[in-house]
């Protein structure tokens, strides 16, 4: 029941509310004198020392704007947090707000217009079905870990024969493109392994058969899809000279590799290990599949209203990791528009369906934490800390410290997570 201190709510829509808050004259004298207090401290006028002018006197020469607005400013922030509390709502975003013309015989008023979470009406979300494949973890990966690990321990042997692909060579090289040396085209006692996939197709293969101190010209071409795309589809003259040809010597796969490389005693122990280790990673991945079916089938049933401002802000985040990743690649963001053959205002409206089911799926996820009553432990705060140590290679008190601040994000991440677990451990598995 409204009452004349009490504020009122509208909803204007599913995810936007207005509310009219009234002010007492007491709030608002009081506030009016605090702002007029803060304005007067850096105002001179003669005959008056600095923040010692009346009021009467500032309002005569300034006039009251400046007072009421500043008021204003100064009563909203308490105002507004009373009328979320007293209607229970969430903000998602900070509101607009207004002083309402004051009506006779009424208390003033503010109004604020803000965007507030939806209500969702979760239904069953125990048990859902999903088709998901194991990952079997075969023979052959298990052997092709093995020959990695033998890799990392191969010694490089000087030859004196012909390069072939796979060798290491020390070479000086020049490349031009139309006569014209390019950026990164060139470099002196340059090593490298010979592997196609390094280089633009026939670069490696240039040097294949040459023999030490024996120089050559040759061309190769840049994909079309080169990054830089000034080179894209270009063809580079390269003058190379060959100094060194080493054979990359691969110990034999034993039980003296197993020892060397890890703490096994034997080979068919360290066969075992990294089974072990391979079954865990496809564990994670499979888990990781159902979590993503999960949430595709229990966003479809749901109608999660999204707030307007959320998904713009979900938007440009996703723009900026975008710009960030191709960055990370070498490629500036206008490069990597061209690339993709978009402008920047078609790339934010292909994101945006996927801003729609992040926020959806942000949404329902704290429904069902709050339903679940899953919360952040201190021990899975200790146990995310530690993880983030290792990662770092620094000490746990170092990253808390680090952290600071931002501990409550890490817990609403921790309890995000446990989440998902919870509706992976009760999901309905079958497969295919």
């Amino acid at each position: 029941m409204t009452t004349d201190t009490a504020s009122t709510l509208t909803r204007l829509a599913p995810t936007q509310v207005e509310l009219e808050i009234p002010l007492s004259a007491e709030e608002i004298a009081a506030a009016q004198q605090r702002a007029f207090a803060r304005l007067a401290r850096n105002v001179r006028l003669p005959g008056f020392r600095k923040g010692k002018i009346p009021r009467r006197i500032f309002e005569q020469n300034y006039g009251t704007d400046a007072i009421e607005s500043e008021a204003l400013d100064d009563m909203a922030p308490a105002a507004f947090a009373r009328a979320v509390r007293e209607h229970d709502l969430d903000p998602v975003d900070r509101p607009t707000i207004e002083l309402l013309p004051q009506e006779e015989g009424k208390p003033a008023r503010l109004k604020a217009t803000v965007e507030v979470r939806p209500e969702i009406e979760l239904g069953e979300y125990k048990g859902i079905a999903v088709d998901v494949a194991p990952i079997a973890v075969s023979d052959d990966d298990v052997e092709r870990s093995l020959q990695s690990i033998a890799r990392e321990r191969a010694t490089l042997v000087p030859v004196e024969r012909p390069a072939r692909i796979g060798d290491v060579v020390t070479i000086d090289y020049v490349g031009r493109i139309d006569d014209e040396p390019f950026e990164g085209g060139s470099a002196s006692g340059h090593e490298t392994e010979l592997v196609e996939e390094r280089y633009i197709p026939g670069f490696a293969a240039g040097i294949a058969g040459m023999t030490p101190s024996e120089s050559k010209r040759f061309d190769a071409t840049f994909p079309q899809d080169y990054p830089k795309s000034e080179y894209a589809g270009k063809t580079a003259t390269f003058d190379v000279t060959l100094h060194e040809v080493k054979e990359i010597e691969v110990p034999p796969i034993d039980d003296e590799l197993a020892k060397a490389a890890s703490e096994c005693e034997s080979l068919e122990s360290l066969r075992a290990e990294i089974r072990k280790r391979l079954e865990a990673v496809a564990t994670g991945r499979r888990r990781r599949a159902i979590g993503s079916a999960v949430m595709e089938k229990l966003l479809a049933r749901l109608d999660v209203p999204v707030p307007s401002g959320l998904l713009d802000r979900e938007v440009e985040s996703m723009l900026v990791e975008a710009a960030e990743n191709a960055a990370r690649a070498g490629v500036g963001f206008e490069e990597y528009l061209k690339r993709i053959g978009q402008t920047e205002d078609q790339l934010r409206s292909r994101y945006r369906e996927e801003a729609v089911s992040r926020v959806k799926g942000t949404f329902a996820i704290e429904a069902i934490a709050r339903a679940e009553d899953v919360e952040a432990t201190p021990e899975d705060v200790r146990e995310e800390i530690e993880a983030l140590a290792r990662q770092y290679g620094q000490p746990p008190e170092r990253i808390r410290k680090a952290i600071g601040p931002k501990l409550a994000s890490l817990k609403e991440g921790i309890v995000r997570t446990k989440t998902l677990e919870f509706l992976i451990d009760h999901a309905a598995v079958k497969e295919p």
